[in-house]
C-alpha cells in the first residue's frame, strides 16, 4: 500500500516524505538571528585580533589564548555559519560533494575541541599565575603559550578525524525505475553505533571533564585570592605594588571566570543535542518534534558563543575598550601616552601577567 501511494507522489513530494521539508520552517527568524550574530561576531573578534596583534602591551600570555579563541570563533562565523544558513534554506541536495561534507564536519569538530582546550589551558595558566607565581615566572612565557596553542590545535584536528571519516553524502536509493540526484545529504554513512559511541566519548572528554577541571581551578584561584586578601588586610603599610598586583589578579580572574561560565552555557546545548541524537532509536513524531527545537536552540547558542567573548572584554576591561575605540576611530596607536596606559593598568583590568617574556 505504501509503495502504491509513493508511486502517485511527485518527486518533490517523495523527497519531502522521506527527507523532510526542503526548507526549515524556522528559516526566517533563524536567518535574522544568525545574520546579527555574524555581523557582531566578525566585527568583535576581528577587533580582538587586531588589538592584540597591533599593540605590544596587549601581547600577554593570557591574551594569546584569547587571540586563539578569536581565531576559532572567526572560523566558525566565516566558514561554518554560511553553510548552516544554506542548509536551513535548502536541506537537500548537499551541493559541495563528499569533500565539502568532510570539510564541514572536520571544521565544526576541530573548532569545538580547540575552543574547550583553549579555555582549559587559559584557566590552567591563570591558576599558575595566581596560586603558583614563582613557578609561573619561569613557565608562563610567550614561547610556552605559543607552543601550547599549536599543540592544542593539532590535537583538536587529530581528534576531529574519526568523526569526519564517518560522514559522507548519501542519496535515496533508486525506486520505480527513477533516481533521485537531488536527495543528497551530508550525514553519517557508516555504522550508527560507532558514531553514537564517539559522540558520547567526545562529550565526556571535551566538555564534561574539562568543565569540571576548570571549575576546580577557579575554586582554588578564588580561595587563594581570598587568603591573600585576608593576609594583606591584616597588615599595616602594605606595599602599593602588592595591592595593585592583587587587584589585577582579581579583575582578570573575574573576567575569565565570566568567560568560562558563558562558554559552558553556550556549549552545553550543543553537546546535549548530539548526545540526545545518539541515544534516540525510536524516532516517534513527539521525539522528532522535541529534537527539532533542541537542535535549533543548540545552533543558536553554538554561534552565540562566538559573539560573547569580545562583548565581555569590552564590558570588563577598560584597556580592551580603549583599544577597540582606537581601532574603530583609526587613531594612531603610538599616540597613546605611557601615563594613560600605566594608570589603566593600576585601576583596571590590564591582562598583564607574571610571565611576559
Amino acid at each position: 500500500l505504501s509503495s502504491q501511494s509513493d508511486l502517485c507522489l511527485s518527486r518533490s513530494a517523495y523527497l519531502e516524505k522521506y527527507l523532510g521539508p526542503c526548507r526549515s520552517p524556522f528559516f526566517l527568524p533563524t536567518c535574522i538571528t544568525y545574520l546579527l550574530i555574524f555581523v557582531v561576531g566578525v566585527l568583535g573578534n576581528s577587533l580582538t585580533c587586531i588589538v592584540i596583534a597591533r599593540h605590544r602591551v596587549m601581547r600577554t600570555t593570557t591574551n594569546y589564548y584569547l587571540f586563539s579563541l578569536a581565531i576559532s570563533d572567526l572560523l566558525v562565523l566565516l566558514l561554518g555559519l554560511p553553510l548552516e544558513l544554506y542548509e536551513l534554506w535548502s536541506n537537500y541536495p548537499f551541493l559541495f560533494g563528499v569533500a565539502g561534507c568532510y570539510f564541514k564536519t572536520c571544521l565544526f569538530e576541530t573548532v569545538c575541541f580547540a575552543s574547550v582546550l583553549n579555555v582549559t589551558a587559559l584557566s590552567a595558566e591563570r591558576y599558575r599565575a595566581v596560586v603558583r607565581p614563582l613557578h609561573a615566572k619561569h613557565m608562563v612565557t610567550h614561547a610556552h603559550a605559543k607552543r601550547v596553542i599549536l599543540v592544542l590545535w593539532a590535537v583538536s584536528l587529530l581528534c576531529a578525524l574519526p568523526n569526519t571519516s564517518l560522514h559522507g553524502v548519501e542519496m535515496l536509493k533508486p525506486r520505480f525505475g527513477l533516481t533521485f540526484p537531488n536527495s543528497g545529504v551530508c550525514i553519517v554513512v557508516h555504522d550508527r553505533w560507532i558514531y553514537n559511541l564517539l559522540v558520547q566519548v567526545t562529550a565526556l572528554l571535551f566538555f564534561i571533564l574539562p568543565m569540571l577541571a576548570i571549575t576546580v581551578l577557579y575554586v582554588l584561584i578564588g580561595l587563594q585570592l581570598h587568603r591573600e586578601r585576608e593576609c594583606f588586610d591584616s597588615k599595616i603599610g602594605l606595599n602599593q605594588d602588592g595591592v595593585n598586583q592583587r587587584a589585577r589578579h582579581r579583575q582578570v580572574t573575574k573576567m575569565l571566570c565570566a568567560l568560562v561560565i558563558v562558554f559552558g552555557i553556550c556549549w552545553a546545548p550543543f553537546h546535549i543535542d548530539r548526545v540526545m541524537w545518539s541515544y534516540i532509536d525510536d524516532w516517534t513524531a513527539e521525539n522528532h518534534h522535541v529534537f527539532e527545537y533542541v537542535h535549533l536552540l543548540s545552533g543558536v547558542f553554538f554561534y552565540l558563543s562566538s559573539v560573547v567573548n569580545p562583548i565581555l572584554y569590552n564590558l570588563m576591561s577598560s584597556r580592551f575598550r580603549e583599544m577597540f575605540r582606537e581601532v574603530v576611530c583609526q587613531k594612531d596607536h603610538r599616540q597613546l601616552s605611557i601615563s594613560k596606559v600605566t594608570l589603566r593598568s593600576v585601576v583596571s583590568l590590564d591582562f598583564s601577567d607574571i610571565g611576559n617574556k
